[in-house]
């Protein structure tokens, strides 16, 4: 994300929030379902619950990018641009203060985003009870009204700790790797900051970014998706999640179902960057005037 408009030019932070959400909420889809290939994905999720299975959800996917993702890259483009002018002379800041950066927006996005991932992930989850123990929300506001009047308001935020610590860890390795891996392509001879670019870079991202949150990701949807049987709910905790993982199906089950993970995670990381990098570079255009800055990731 370099930093090399004067003080007078620089996007203003709402629009980066409003461009962090667009470019998420353009590339929303329903969630992948924990099976081992993707082709098993589809056929089982279309032959227990029909073609629309595939879209279970897709309400409360979209809530999540509008909340999760919009605050997310909002807040890491505008610390990343204030570090960048007031700390480093104007300079993109090092990979690891990028991390930080990255873990910082994680955690306060995942915040806010909890409420629509805890419907998102009782919502695709569905179809695959038995009928009698099926919620059936109807969509993500009568999910969040349900649980609210059922539960109790605090479940909302069920699992928040789980899904800020995947946060921190989703964002740290995305955003950071992004930057590193189009700053290092563009470092060689065979790429410009365009979007060739900006695809290579994001596919090494999405890589990176599913290796690394695959276990906290277990650990979180478990969490908010347990039940509570006589009283006790089924899991403490994450590390109790990550402990009973291990023992009952072995290390390699915390990245279980890796290859449809990553053919949810992958395109959607391509798309996230490049839309927010064409709408940056198409602001600096239209509103400074700006024909030479990339798009500033």
């Amino acid at each position: 994300m370099a930093s090399t408009d004067k003080p007078s030019q620089q996007i203003p932070n709402v629009i980066k929030f409003i461009f962090g959400g667009s470019a998420g909420y353009f590339c929303v889809g329903g969630k992948a379902k924990e099976h081992k290939t993707s082709i098993h994905v589809i056929r089982a999720v279309v032959t227990n619950e029909g073609i629309t299975g595939l879209y279970a959800g897709l309400s409360a996917g979209l809530l999540r990018q509008a909340t999760y993702t919009t605050v997310r890259m909002g807040v890491y483009t505008s610390l990343f641009d204030w570090y960048s002018r007031e700390h480093a002379q104007g300079k993109p800041p090092g990979f690891f203060i990028k991390a930080g950066l990255g873990m910082t927006a994680g955690a306060i996005g995942a915040f806010f985003g909890t409420p629509a991932e805890v419907s998102l992930i009782r919502m695709t989850s569905d179809g695959r009870l038995p009928p009698n123990e099926r919620r059936n929300y109807k969509s993500v506001f009568n999910a969040l009204v349900r649980i609210t009047r059922e539960e109790g308001v605090l479940t909302l935020w069920r699992g928040c700790i789980p899904t800020m610590g995947r946060a921190m860890v989703v964002n740290a390795a995305q955003l950071a790797s992004y930057s590193q891996a189009k700053q290092f392509l563009l470092s060689t001879s065979y790429f410009r900051d365009n979007i060739g670019c900006h695809f290579a870079a994001s596919m090494i991202s999405g890589l990176i970014t599913t290796a690394a949150s695959m276990p906290v990701d277990i650990a979180k949807t478990r969490i908010q998706n347990m039940k509570t049987i006589n009283g006790k709910p089924e899991y403490t905790g994450a590390i109790d999640v990550l402990t009973k993982v291990i023992r009952n199906e072995g290390l390699f089950a915390l990245w279980k179902g890796f290859t449809p993970y990553y053919a949810r995670l992958g395109p959607h990381t391509v798309l996230t960057f490049i839309f927010l990098e064409q709408m940056n570079k198409s602001y600096k255009k239209y509103v400074f005037g700006d024909t030479t800055s990339g798009g500033g990731l």
